[in-house]
């Protein structure tokens, strides 16, 4: 900001606060310069994150916008800052009525006018804010799609003078996505009623097939998408072997005591579980499902949010929208369904960009699990769609490769430096952190190569990897009563290792062509000519070691959290400032987060500014925080320095 306005005359603006100074100086700025003054004044930022100002200027310019940024690439800001640069209501649609007022919370904290409508408002206050709404009161205004087509609200839009649509979590439109809802379908009554005003569809997740239904189910015009790296660097992920799971769930919490985190489970009851269990040993956890009544599911909500409960047990019905940034760690209990939802869910650690950790909990018996619920399916083409995606959410828990790789690889980008240099480790998850051992695996491939020609011989059809591997490991399913498999001299050959073993290995076997999972028939196993090549002795096949359940050494941690951006800080000024801020959110009604980020604490403890005018260069302090906590927080920094010195 110093570099745009230069430091004697931001402090001018500052003392001013008068709106015809400000006017005067907004009228005199280039554009570009403008949204700089504007991202300062309110947001604390002096640069933009990657492609937020071509978003921002394009729809400035009247046009529409597809915007694909990863969770925490800045998202909202896209909308709110092009909200404050321009004249007119901007309208947000949200799915998400419970977390609309943390936003216009959030919005109040930054200094820009925001409101909402719901069902949550008693009609005394919808009436205030509507009336709010026709003085031209707010900049934003935040409301769900069923809200949008109730009956009058868009003539109201239009007294309201509507001068742009925020679509978030737009991937919802598409049956394509992982979050489907049909109410977004509604959405292009907007776009018929008001034609000219701009449309910004965004979200964090969505393949071309999904980008190419927002386009065209919201009927945007000449839309140019904006898509960014889905890499979050500051993440690290993890996949270990799933054993004494709890155990394993508190050896992460230990690892980041104090810090918020979200542990994904498949079942409402398993959140229970979990939840009662942490609680059990201490550690201050609640869960959180579709089971409970919605004032019971905001509760819960509002206790994560403000750190009462700051470890959260829940199914996905948890967590899109969530605007918490400080959550450090996120765990999968179970094998999420697809990798967008598991990429998504993954994005709610870390979204202040400090390092966070990813931890998945894997057991083959998931697979078996999410099968059975995809055959419930009634539509082939649906089913079909979920058995490929399983498929791949699988692959990538087996992988050995570099996690960060798999993840960016599924959604067609390569992993590359600032260069340009395609990069082949991260060096901060599992797989780079404690790469496994491969072996001579050439009697264990025969072993299920020569399982499945026989099971094919006999019944005259192949099966997928679960019954062949029952029927290796001399299991006494009915399935393999029914089709008499336990005669089959391969039945139970398979003692010198474990079932999840087993499977480890088919699933490598299909990785490299020795055996071919079709998923157009229900994802049974066939063997191929270069598996056949394999059972004949042809050549060596060497396999990797299956998954463990091991912790990380302090070593590999630090290492962990190095390559993920940790930047060290004196711990106790860290907690001197982290404890200011508590008290102060906590005098206001407000979640910590909101005062200041810990990003935002950590540059201050880095910095430690001995006034107002060198707080300014911490990113994340604008104009109205500086007024309302700049002093406390300067009072402790000088406190420190003095002693120190």
């Amino acid at each position: 900001m110093v570099g745009v306005l230069g430091r004697d005359l931001w402090i001018v603006w500052m003392k001013s606060h008068t709106s015809a100074t400000l006017c005067l100086l907004m009228a005199t700025m280039d554009p570009h310069k403008k949204l700089l003054t504007l991202l300062k004044r309110h947001f604390g930022f002096s640069s933009f994150r990657p492609l937020q100002r071509e978003i921002v200027e394009d729809s400035l310019n009247g046009k529409d916008v597809v915007a694909l940024l990863p969770t925490g690439g800045g998202k909202s800001l896209c909308y709110q800052l092009r909200a404050m640069a321009a004249e007119g209501l901007t309208l947000v649609i949200s799915p998400l009525i419970a977390l609309m007022k943390d936003q216009v919370d959030a919005m109040s904290e930054l200094g820009i006018p925001a409101t909402f409508l719901n069902s949550s408002l008693t009609p005394e206050e919808s009436l205030e804010r509507r009336r709010g709404l026709d003085e031209g009161t707010y900049k934003l205004l935040y409301i769900a799609p069923e809200r949008l087509v109730m009956e009058g609200m868009l003539d109201q839009l239009k007294r309201w003078h509507l001068a742009f649509v925020a679509i978030d979590e737009a991937h919802c439109i598409s049956e394509w996505g992982h979050d489907f809802r049909p109410e977004y379908r509604q959405l292009a009554s907007v776009r018929a009623r008001f034609p000219e005003v701009p449309v910004m569809a965004l979200t964090a997740t969505a393949t071309q097939r999904v980008r190419d239904d927002i386009v065209k189910l919201l009927e945007l015009r000449d839309s140019r998408p904006y898509v960014a790296s889905f890499n979050r660097p500051n993440l690290s992920y993890r996949v270990i072997a799933r054993h004494q799971p709890l155990e394993q769930i508190v050896e992460v919490l230990d690892a980041h005591k104090g810090e918020s985190g979200i542990i994904y489970c498949l079942s409402r009851a398993r959140t229970e579980a979990v939840a009662k269990a942490l609680a059990e040993r201490g550690f201050k956890a609640c869960a959180y499902h579709a089971g409970l009544t919605p004032e019971e599911r905001t509760r819960r909500q509002e206790h994560f949010v403000n750190d009462k409960a700051p470890i959260i047990a829940a199914t996905i019905a948890f967590g899109m929208g969530i605007d918490k940034p400080d959550v450090r760690f996120v765990i999968h209990h179970d094998l999420p369904k697809n990798l967008e939802g598991y990429y998504q869910e993954t994005g709610r650690a870390g979204r202040d960009g400090l390092p966070s950790e990813c931890v998945l909990l894997y057991s083959p018996s998931d697979y078996a699990k999410l099968i059975g619920f995809i055959e419930e399916i009634s539509d082939a083409q649906e089913k079909e769609s979920a058995r490929a995606h399983l498929g791949k959410m699988m692959r990538f828990a087996e992988s050995a490769r570099c996690r960060r790789i798999e993840l960016l690889g599924y959604f067609g980008e390569t992993y590359a430096n600032e260069g340009g240099q395609t990069l082949d480790s991260c060096g901060a998850c599992d797989n780079c952190l404690t790469p496994r051992e491969s072996f001579d695996g050439s009697e264990e491939a025969q072993k299920i190569l020569s399982c499945a020609l026989r099971i094919h011989r006999k019944s005259g059809f192949s099966v997928g990897l679960h019954h062949l591997v029952d029927v290796l490991c001399g299991a006494k399913t009915e399935k393999i009563r029914k089709f008499g498999h336990e005669t089959l001299s391969t039945y139970g050959i398979g003692t010198g290792h474990g079932r999840a073993a087993w499977l480890a290995y088919a699933q490598e076997l299909a990785e490299k062509g020795l055996l071919v999972v079709r998923t157009d028939k229900f994802n049974i196993a066939e063997v191929t000519d270069k598996g056949l090549e394999a059972l004949r002795g042809k050549q060596t096949v060497m396999l990797r070691r299956p998954l463990v359940s091991a912790k990380l050494s302090t070593e590999q941690r630090h290492k962990q959290r190095q390559k993920t951006g940790a930047v060290e800080v004196a711990t106790e000024l860290f907690e001197e400032l982290r404890a200011l801020r508590l008290r102060l959110a906590r005098e206001r009604g407000l979640p910590a987060y909101m005062v200041f980020s810990d990003a935002t604490l950590q540059a201050m403890a880095a910095l430690c500014p001995q006034s107002r005018d060198e707080m300014l260069d911490v990113v994340g302090v604008g104009e109205k925080k500086l007024a309302q906590y700049g002093d406390s927080f300067i009072e402790i920094l000088r406190g420190w320095k003095q002693r120190k010195t």
